[in-house]
């Protein structure tokens, strides 16, 4: 198990990653989703097994007591997300390289679980003013909401300098571009 790769994709929530994340996909064929666990609802858009494995907080927290998950962090309170041991395990299978699409604790959390495996790019907003104006566009948070993840996303924007590359996404064409020229390369 050596062997197998892992691309992680970490930022702060609105700094654009979800984008980036789909654009790699399509780019390159040998990459897969990594569908996290999490206790939140489902919006009416999303199902259970391709946006993420909806599961109860009794459930995750069984998983978490059998050591199931690579990583796993509690992002809101009560609201559990995290990486299955078994599906990186189940894209590996498939003679993929994992793409995960997680909050930045979780990310430092895998690298340090396979520090020779992992490629890791931290997007950036260009500034906080920005991503509030990014996350109040979407019109699906509250201001308190808002103000929380600004909170959080200057906090996490400290920790950029654990990750491989960092991208400042301040136009998601050039971001996504430059994410290719570090992940390609890197699936060599």
């Amino acid at each position: 198990m050596a062997k197998e790769k892992i691309i992680i994709i970490t930022a702060p929530s609105g700094a654009g990653k979800t984008s980036i994340t789909r654009f790699l996909l399509n780019k390159y064929s040998n990459l897969s989703f990594s569908i996290s666990a999490t206790t939140r609802n489902s919006r009416a858009n999303e199902k259970n097994g391709v946006d993420y494995y909806f599961i109860s907080v009794q459930e995750f927290q069984q998983k978490i007591k059998e050591n199931a998950f690579a990583e796993w962090e509690m992002v809101y309170d009560g609201k559990y997300y995290g990486t299955l041991k078994t599906e990186l395990e189940r894209i590996w299978l498939q003679n993929k390289t994992p793409i995960l699409d997680i909050d930045v604790k979780g990310a430092i959390h895998i690298q340090q679980q396979f520090p020779h495996q992992t490629l890791s790019l931290f997007i950036q907003p260009p500034s906080i003013d920005i991503l509030r104006e990014r996350l109040e566009s979407r019109g699906t948070e509250t201001i308190e909401s808002v103000n929380t993840r600004l909170n959080k996303a200057a906090y996490e924007i400290s920790f950029s300098h654990s990750f491989n590359k960092i991208i400042i996404n301040d136009d998601l064409d050039k971001a996504c571009k430059e994410a290719a020229t570090v992940v390609g390369p890197f699936l060599q």
